[in-house]
């Protein structure tokens, strides 16, 4: 649980008033990464010893996996039997990315039920959209979702997950003054900080193109390509008919585009078999599924600057999200294709 640690750390600076972008901890020279809002929620993980912290991550995570699964089948209108909820939440531990998250001690499975819970709550809800922004305010990534929100001209959530995280910049801002001037004027460009980008861990196309040319910094290579899936992904998003189909390509395109993007942070696949499943996809669902648990990536060896010597044929291996997400967006540009071609020929027949 070497994140655990790291959480520590960070509340223990904010609550001494220490530098938190100035230390590292574990074996693997860890820094802080997250905004100084972050920070001052992990102050609490100061109060217990580290082997009642992991404890508490643990039962916490795996919690967490199950109102995952919970939420992920009211996204997809399938709501779950109790028995099948405990029975998906043993199955859903076992996704690598779940797993990992477990085993690091990370919050992702918190931030995607922020996330999750925001977008499946009643239209008109009282401040429906402020969870997505706190969540964008402890980890920048879920702001793809406020941009999510404007394209599908829900502009009052996204107006309020927009107040909401300006309110997390201003918290952070007031109670770490020197913290969050640092972060925000300087180490949040600092992208090596948060780790090598051409390792096997990276699932992004930033990870993908590092490890497919050899280079451990592959530049415009990679920035021509994120930027256009960037703007594919988001016009399918906007494009797509049905709200389920464009939270998840908001949070493919995400995973695809971010500098780094961790292996457990494709905990997103959950809510992806929840609807594969209440689509009837089931032989889909379950090749997703096993994709997610095969864990091709780990098998590969992976030490030193190995990574970026792999033969061709063990690339697939090693990038297996980012292909699965760009397969997503071709096949959902492929449909909304079709679509239009079909309506073509029905207006004009």
């Amino acid at each position: 649980m070497a994140d655990v640690l790291v959480y520590r750390a960070e509340g223990r600076a904010a609550a001494r008033g220490g530098d938190l972008y100035g230390f590292t901890v574990t074996e693997w020279r860890l820094p802080a990464t997250y905004p100084p809002f972050a920070a001052l929620l992990f102050v609490p993980t100061t109060w217990l010893p580290v082997p009642a912290l992991k404890a508490v991550f643990l039962a916490g995570n795996v919690l967490l996996t199950a109102c995952l699964v919970r939420l992920s089948a009211r996204f997809a209108g399938k709501p779950l039997t109790l028995p099948a909820l405990c029975a998906a939440t043993a199955l859903a531990l076992w996704l690598e990315p779940v797993f990992q998250t477990v085993l690091f001690g990370q919050i992702n499975l918190a931030l995607a039920c922020l996330v999750l819970w925001d977008l499946t709550r009643p239209p008109g809800a009282r401040l429906r959209g402020a969870a997505i922004g706190v969540a964008a305010g402890v980890k920048l990534t879920p702001a793809v979702f406020v941009a999510y929100l404007l394209l599908r001209r829900r502009y009052r959530e996204a107006a309020t997950a927009t107040a909401a995280f300006a309110g997390t910049v201003a918290v952070g801002g007031l109670a770490l003054p020197a913290a969050a001037l640092d972060f925000w004027t300087r180490r949040l460009y600092e992208t090596g900080r948060v780790g090598k980008a051409w390792i096997v861990d990276n699932q992004s196309l930033q990870g993908m193109t590092a490890r497919l040319l050899g280079d451990p910094a592959p530049g415009p290579a990679w920035a021509v390509t994120a930027a256009a899936v960037a703007l594919a992904g988001l016009w399918l998003a906007r494009r797509t008919a049905d709200d389920r189909h464009g939270v998840l390509l908001a949070a493919c395109t995400a995973l695809l585009v971010s500098p780094i993007s961790w292996s457990h942070h494709w905990v997103w696949c959950v809510p992806l078999l929840a609807v594969l499943w209440a689509e009837g996809r089931t032989r889909l669902a379950a090749a997703v599924a096993v994709l997610f648990a095969a864990r091709t990536m780990w098998l590969l060896p992976h030490e030193g600057d190995l990574d970026l010597r792999l033969p061709w044929w063990q690339q697939p291996l090693a990038s297996p999200y980012p292909l699965l997400g760009l397969a997503l967006l071709a096949v959902c540009a492929a449909q909304l294709s079709a679509r239009s071609s079909s309506a073509s020929t029905i207006r004009y027949a």
